[in-house]
């Protein structure tokens, strides 16, 4: 079966399996109590950014790992010591460190893939 990560999301529990989820909206209305529970695994999903991100993120239970599959974008790191920007273009990958907020700065239409414990976001 062949999966598009824009429109499926696959969670990866501690057991080794890979489930299979519809994503977009549909995902994200699901009870908060469910939400915990798959935020407990590892979430793969994939987004495109037209513009820059509405608000800052954090995941303070694991680290996530953002690809850059094309497109052109700054990832946005806040620090004690300040804002780190991180320029992606055409592809590439940070790994956002756990408990860091992070935003990104759109400079050029993009699809990014998202590997994350989602749980506590």
């Amino acid at each position: 079966m062949s999966i598009d990560p824009s429109a499926f999301y696959v969670h990866l529990t501690a057991t080794g399996s890979a489930n299979v989820l519809p994503g977009g909206e549909q995902f994200w209305l699901r009870p908060q109590a469910e939400m915990e529970q798959l935020g407990q695994n590892w979430l793969i999903s994939e987004f495109e950014c037209a513009s820059d991100w509405t608000s800052w993120e954090m995941h303070p239970n694991a680290d996530e790992f953002v690809y850059l599959l094309c497109g052109s974008a700054d990832l946005l790191l806040e620090h004690a010591a300040g804002v780190q920007a991180i320029a992606l273009e055409g592809r590439g990958a940070v790994v956002v460190p756990r408990g860091i907020w992070h935003t990104a700065s759109v400079r050029a239409r993009s699809r990014m893939l998202f590997v994350t414990m989602g749980s506590g976001t």
